[in-house]
């Protein structure tokens, strides 16, 4: 039948009735701008679709049911009467098993299941017990069923029914409901979004190991608690736990791992926890509170004492376990005059001060240190700008074979060119770590030393020059670092082998079986592995047994002594002895005289790295060598 023309110029007396197509897309137009309103629920957004879709299509009756693949079933999720105009009682909404029917099947290569009466159409006629019964029980006759699907799955239905008789559908009205089990896919996606979104935010403001909200929600949290009025007299204070996971002792490998000591240390913790006193893990190794109020202060210090009981309190398998926990706190007043981060930088500067004099021990942050904080602050935000501007260089220190005299290696060392003078990186290393800045500039790092050492020649018949970069503690438990190797290689067209890692002793312990994966990921580019100041860490052998380390560095320490001190000579033979056996390379650090030298080549080290040599330089000097 031809859609009747309908005027658009309203006359007086005549009531205007629109087509199907403008009925139709009247209901799309309402529903798009209903369901992509961000306070839509799925639960609104289907009670919308079910009334738009009712009013549209003139039917009885509309519900959407999910579709659970697995179980063969239907669950409806909203069932909406038409000609009662309400919406039915979750009570109410029923649940049918499609097991062994053919009523899905119908679903295939169609927009909509236009069954004009339900007794003879295929779907439904040969339905079974459940299904039957279904449309027995609600005098259903004719129906319009969409599937719903999202990326190619069916995850449901939405059923137009029609209890007066049978109907015939139209093309119009066939498309339209299709449209509908589209506008319910629209409600499945936008709440998985959500949902999605409110996961990444969760994983944005917590700790994935404790479950704690991190750093930046505790900041967020103190910036808006500064930034409100308060009451004269209270007081906002920060409490920094600072924890010593190993508790300064050399442990086993079937030690609890870092990760475990924390996650301990933070069930504890939590308990004392409460609504005045907002708990947040905000480092690798510290947790922070934020109390605030008339009693905040002396409060601030009974959770300190609590703190500490509650970490020394800890029972352990392994007896010789027992972490250490310093306590530092820092107080804002009525003026709010200090920023979130300088108060939590106030309380982790008590709380590192603690731990000097103390294993378990807390302090309050006084005036004293104010003006040696502001400094570091100054220098952090230094520090932020100096690679926008270009104030960061590579230097490198040769490695060299002692008995060719020749270098075979350089350590890439960075450098800070900052009003006029070149700074080492141990005068600002600390607070590159600790400001998490170490991650980017690490990446930087990498990438040039790797394009440096490519344009290094090799003298005739001998192997090109390795470039050695340091990894920091951040890089390495960093999850983009194996990532980040490759990048670095593959930009620079440097030969793996061409690179080494320097790990230290330090950063292995944190956990060895972390470890463990993370050397077997970079190993697996065939680069090589160096461990750094051998010998001042912790559990030396056993790191050797269990990881892939190609190279020893010998500290300084040890050379310094050579050749006089006996101690020094024994522990550097040890070490070669153990070395030579495991077919692992040696590398002597800090040889500044020729006797140091001549004492380590009758141990038998060939490779020294040091001021005797030559010291750390620019890019074009080093290349000037060969």
């Amino acid at each position: 039948m031809p859609t009747p023309h309908v005027t658009s110029v309203a006359t007086p007396g005549l009531v205007v009735t629109p087509s199907d197509g403008q009925r139709f897309t009247r209901a799309l137009v309402a529903l798009t701008r209903a369901v992509w309103h961000p306070d839509c629920s799925f639960d609104s957004a289907l009670a919308l679709i079910c009334e738009r879709a009712a009013d549209a299509l003139r039917v009885d009756r509309v519900n959407v049911w999910q579709y659970d693949r697995d179980a063969q079933r239907l669950r409806c999720l909203h069932d909406f009467p038409a000609r009662e105009h309400a919406h039915a009682g979750d009570d109410t909404l029923e649940s049918l098993s499609l097991e062994g029917d053919d009523y899905v099947s119908g679903f295939e290569d169609v927009r909509a299941l236009d069954a004009a009466d339900v007794r003879l159409h295929p779907s439904t006629a040969s339905s079974l017990s459940e299904l039957r019964r279904y449309l027995e029980r609600h005098r259903i006759q004719a129906l319009l069923d969409a599937p719903v699907r999202v990326e190619g799955e069916l995850l449901g239905v939405i059923c137009h029914e029609c209890t007066r008789g049978p109907r015939q559908w139209s093309h119009d009205e066939i498309t339209f409901a299709g449209s509908m089990g589209d506008f319910v896919a629209m409600a499945f996606e936008i709440v998985r979004r959500r949902r999605a979104e409110k996961e990444v935010q969760h994983l944005l403001l917590h700790d994935a190991t404790t479950g704690l909200p991190n750093r930046d929600y505790l900041v967020e949290l103190l910036r808006q608690r500064l930034a409100a009025p308060r009451a004269p007299g209270d007081v906002l204070a920060v409490v920094h736990v600072r924890i010593d996971a190993s508790g300064g002792v050399a442990l086993p490998e079937d030690a609890p791992t870092a990760d475990d000591v924390m996650g301990q240390v933070a069930l504890r913790l939590r308990q004392l926890g409460s609504n005045q006193a907002h708990l947040a893990r905000v480092r690798a190794d510290g947790f922070a509170f934020v109390l605030e109020g008339s009693t905040a202060q002396r409060n601030a210090v009974r959770l300190a004492e609590r703190c500490i009981a509650a970490v020394r309190g800890l029972q352990w398998e392994l007896k010789d376990l027992l972490p250490g926990a310093s306590v530092g706190i820092a107080y804002a007043g009525e003026s709010a005059e200090r920023g979130a981060r300088l108060l939590m930088r106030q309380a982790e500067s008590a709380a590192d001060r603690a731990r000097e004099h103390d294993k378990f021990g807390y302090q309050v942050f006084d005036l004293e240190h104010h003006d040696a904080l502001l400094k570091r602050l100054r220098l952090e935000r230094a520090l932020r700008d100096a690679p926008a501007n270009g104030e960061f260089e590579l230097h490198y220190q040769p490695e060299y074979d002692a008995t060719t005299q020749t270098w075979v290696a350089a350590e890439a060392l960075l450098r800070w060119r900052q009003d006029g003078r070149l700074l080492a990186a141990a005068e600002f290393i600390e607070v590159l770590e600790s400001s998490g800045q170490i991650l980017s500039l690490g990446r930087w790092i990498l990438h040039r030393a790797c394009a440096d050492a490519a344009q290094w020649a090799s003298a005739p018949n001998q192997v090109a020059p390795t470039v050695r970069v340091n990894l920091s503690a951040r890089q390495f438990e960093d999850a983009t670092l194996a990532a980040d190797v490759g990048d670095a290689l593959a930009a620079s067209g440097l030969a793996p082998e061409r690179l080494c890692l320097e790990i230290t002793e330090t950063t292995l312990m944190r956990n060895l079986d972390h470890a463990l994966g993370v050397l077997q990921r970079l190993k697996a580019f065939g680069v090589q592995v160096a461990l750094d100041d051998f010998g001042t860490g912790y559990g030396s052998l056993v790191y050797l047994k269990r990881l892939p380390v190609d190279v020893i560095k010998i500290d300084r320490s040890f050379v310094d002594g050579l050749p006089g001190t006996t101690a020094d000579i024994a522990i550097v033979k040890a070490v070669f002895g153990l070395a030579e056996s495991l077919d692992l390379e040696v590398v002597a650090e800090g040889v500044e005289r020729a006797d140091q030298q001549l004492a380590l080549q009758a141990i038998g080290v060939r490779r020294m790295q040091g001021w005797l040599f030559a010291k750390a330089m620019d890019q074009a000097s080093l290349c000037a060598l060969l």
